[in-house]
């Protein structure tokens, strides 16, 4: 089941990993190991999360490099659900 509006993955991860545990962005990006602008980048919603990214968060802040990328595949899917118009296209049936 698609969660309803779901939040981009940099706002989980500044609110239940870098805020919580009182963390700055360069303290976290160094526990990353990535730069201070591409985590800032991630947070701030302009990028997702890749599968490089969902393996550093996961040894990191822990939960599976899957989830990581799920919360990512939630968020485009809702956005590119209400941003497309499919109205026209219609099922192929088998012959």
């Amino acid at each position: 089941m698609r969660m309803y509006n779901p939040p981009h993955p940099g706002e989980i991860i500044r609110e239940f990993c870098v805020d919580a545990l009182n963390m700055t962005i360069t303290d976290a990006a160094t526990s990353l190991g990535v730069n201070r602008k591409t985590l800032s980048v991630l947070l701030n919603g302009r990028a997702g999360v890749s599968p490089e990214m969902a393996l550093r968060l996961s040894k990191v802040f822990g939960r599976t490099p899957e989830s990581w990328l799920k919360l990512q595949v939630q968020y485009d899917l809702w956005k590119t659900q209400n941003s497309v118009d499919l109205s026209n296209l219609k099922r192929v049936e088998a012959a």
